[in-house]
């Protein structure tokens, strides 16, 4: 490709609605525009590199046995009531109805239309396994877009699903999976964690996220600073500081007034008692009925984990006027002692304390020297944060919280949609069983962004060379200068014929105009020919990340650079 036939419209300023520099750089480096809040058209830059990924992504799923389909973008709403899924996706759902006023919806994922097609095409054991996938265009309504192509409305995913008569089977697809995800994103260049993950709306018994460190990110993960341990915080566990506690001062618990006192940190202020000391209590409404969550004062609840506890995504807190109804008091004076007919869970961190604080269930009064399993029952479940310098569950370490972007998420989904969607096979005994599943999700956009996030500096991006849009740039330092042209057109024919990628910049502009463009566009390796290095019989080879910088002789320009670019993709490998 010649630069005066590119279509790249590179920005000088900072955009004012960009926030990270993935998504300034996109702008800047006229990969993207912004059509309306998330939805972006792809210029031809990030088109060419998100061929790349898509190439890459193909090649790896063809070394694991998977089929390519490509199915409909557009659903029935009758397939997704079969699932149950059409209430649970809610507003993030596209909806909308066709001419004859039936429901329809925009494609968030396809597990449904894959296990329609399971039920209807799937008759024996004999035709499993199966691996299925696609590369196709989804739809997520969120409700606020931002942070560039990190979270938008309209994206490209890679969707696999695996098909098998056991779960023995769907294992060894998962391991199938798990490792071609980990050469999947190597060979683009990214540095990433594997983190144990909470299913959500996917369901399933089993999952792996596939993570990128970057502060641009909007998940937390608690890592271990010692061992491999790392997982989502809707999923991570942790082991806290032991706590002992004093010995109450009577047997019974003793009522405090605390006027207008509500939070945790006012009665600890009130009352001198540390918050790890208190007991929080929370109401929620599950599916119309009331539950009380205890947790330690300190703790947050994690709703990831009381999804799971609850086995339901239909719960939301309590209102005020829902809560004074049910406890007999205002938020902020709540507790379990002396509450009937009502279930009670509580976290891990209260069980065996004693000598607690907690509200009366009385406005404005609180009672002391409460001790759970003795003043009150209830069910014990991890439903706590783990919190920074928490020890780590497997080697004690303290664990850090860090900020990441998915980039992939694998699910054991078992027999959930397969029975739903009546996708049953007879097995060797002529029995007919649900066909178990898996399934595997890469975000496309998501690996050309999370490079970005990793690889730039001030001058712009540094792209891995596997997905650079062009491995090489060609920069003459003139345009005008005939000989400076004759060299850079042969060399760049060389190089094309054979089947680098790489473009010539042969417009009429400053050299210090070509160089920042080449820079911000993010090209690993620069080939600068100017008048000087003509006179030695040399050219320039630059690096994009700085890494190296050095001189060879014309003749010996396309044997060196092509060993550089084998040189940088092995690196990769090897990484």
């Amino acid at each position: 490709m010649k630069y005066s036939n590119l279509f790249a419209p590179t920005l000088r300023e900072v955009p004012a609605d960009a926030e990270v520099p993935s998504h300034i750089l996109l702008l800047r480096a006229g990969f993207v525009r912004q059509l309306a809040s998330g939805i972006y058209s792809y210029f031809p830059l990030a088109w060419k590199t998100l061929t790349k990924i898509i190439n890459i992504i193909r090649e790896e799923m063809e070394k694991i046995g998977a089929q390519e389909f490509l199915l409909p973008a557009i659903h029935p709403a009758e397939i997704w009531k079969e699932s149950g899924r059409w209430e649970i996706m809610g507003d993030n759902m596209f909806r909308l109805k066709d001419r004859w006023e039936r429901d329809m919806c925009l494609g968030m994922t396809h597990e449904e239309i894959f296990a329609h097609i399971a039920s209807k095409e799937l008759k024996s054991y004999k035709e499993l396994p199966q691996i299925w996938y696609q590369i196709q265009t989804k739809f997520r309504d969120e409700p606020r877009p931002k942070s560039g192509l990190l979270r938008v409305r309209q994206f490209i995913m890679k969707d696999s699903y695996s098909f098998d008569i056991d779960w023995d089977g769907l294992s060894k697809n998962y391991e199938k999976h798990y490792e071609a995800y980990q050469r999947i994103f190597k060979r683009c260049g990214l540095k990433f964690l594997i983190v144990e993950a909470h299913s959500g709306s996917m369901g399933g018994s089993f999952s792996h996220e596939f993570m990128v460190e970057s502060d641009a990110g909007e998940d937390l993960v608690a890592k271990c600073s010692n061992c491999k341990y790392c997982a989502n915080l809707e999923k991570a566990t942790s082991i806290i500081e032991e706590i002992v506690d004093s010995e109450p001062e009577s047997d019974e618990p003793i009522k405090v007034h605390t006027p207008g006192k509500k939070s945790i940190a006012e009665i600890e202020e009130f009352l001198k008692v540390p918050a790890r000391n208190q007991i929080k209590t929370l109401i929620y409404i599950v599916e119309s009925e009331p539950i009380i969550i205890l947790l330690r004062g300190d703790h947050q609840l994690n709703e990831a984990k009381l999804e799971t506890v609850l086995k339901t995504g239909t719960f939301r807190p309590a209102t005020e006027e829902e809560i004074r109804e049910i406890m007999g008091a205002n938020a902020g004076s709540l507790g379990p002692v002396g509450v009937k007919n009502i279930r009670i869970i509580a976290d891990l961190a209260l069980k065996g304390r004693k000598n607690m604080t907690t509200g009366a269930n009385e406005t404005d009064y609180h009672i002391q020297g409460v001790t759970p399993e003795k003043h009150f029952n209830a069910e014990y479940y991890d439903l706590r944060n783990v919190e920074e310098g928490d020890l780590c569950p497997k080697c004690k370490s303290p664990l850090k919280l860090v900020k990441t972007i998915e980039i992939g998420h694998i699910f054991k989904l078992g027999t959930k949609y397969s029975e739903a969607m009546g996708a049953y096979v007879l097995d060797k005994d002529g029995k007919k069983v649900p066909i178990v599943m898996g399934s595997y999700g890469i975000g496309v956009e998501r690996i050309m962004t999370s490079a970005i996030e990793l690889y730039h500096d001030k001058y712009g991006i540094i792209f891995p060379i596997t997905i650079a849009p062009f491995e090489v740039a060609i920069v003459p330092v003139s345009n005008k200068d005939e000989k400076q042209m004759e060299i850079s057109e042969e060399l760049y024919n060389k190089l094309k014929n054979m089947g680098i990628d790489v473009l010539l910049d042969d417009r009429s502009e400053r050299i210090g105009v070509k160089l920042n463009d080449i820079d911000l566009i993010g090209i690993p390796i620069k080939i600068v020919i100017g008048p000087k290095k003509i006179k030695e019989g040399k050219v320039e080879v630059v690096l994009r990340d700085g890494s190296e910088r050095f001189d060879v002789e014309i003749e010996d320009a396309v044997e060196k650079v092509t060993f550089k670019i084998e040189e940088l993709k092995k690196k990769i490998e090897n990484s």
